[in-house]
C-alpha cells in the first residue's frame, strides 16, 4: 500500500509493530509476547480513520516476515492473526 510504513518496536519479551499512514498521526498496532521461544501475536488494532485499507493484513505480513527472516514461530491468538494464517496455508510451518 502506497504511504504505509511499518516500524517494529522490541522490548526483552514483548513488542509491537506499528503501521502510519502518510498524512494521518493514527497508528495501526499489532502486539506480541514471547512465550516458550515464540512470539504470541496477542492483538491486531487499527483505528477507524485508518480502517479498510488494508493495514491489519500488512502488520500480519511484517509479523511473518520477520519469522522468516528471524527463525521464528508465532501463536496466533489474536482472533484476525488466526484467520490470516488459516487463509495462507503456506504459513502452517511458522505456527505453533
Amino acid at each position: 500500500m502506497e504511504g504505509l510504513t511499518i516500524t517494529r518496536h522490541e522490548e526483552d519479551a514483548s513488542g509491537e509493530y506499528h503501521a502510519h499512514i502518510e498524512g494521518t498521526d493514527a497508528i495501526g498496532r499489532l502486539t506480541w509476547v514471547l512465550r516458550n521461544g515464540a512470539r504470541v501475536a496477542e492483538h491486531t488494532l487499527v483505528p477507524r480513520e485508518i480502517g479498510g485499507r488494508g493495514v491489519a493484513a500488512a502488520l500480519v505480513d511484517a509479523l511473518v516476515e520477520d519469522a522468516r527472516e528471524h527463525d521464528f514461530k508465532i501463536v496466533p491468538q489474536c482472533s484476525y492473526v488466526a484467520k490470516k494464517f488459516e487463509r495462507n496455508p503456506e504459513w502452517s510451518d511458522l505456527r505453533v
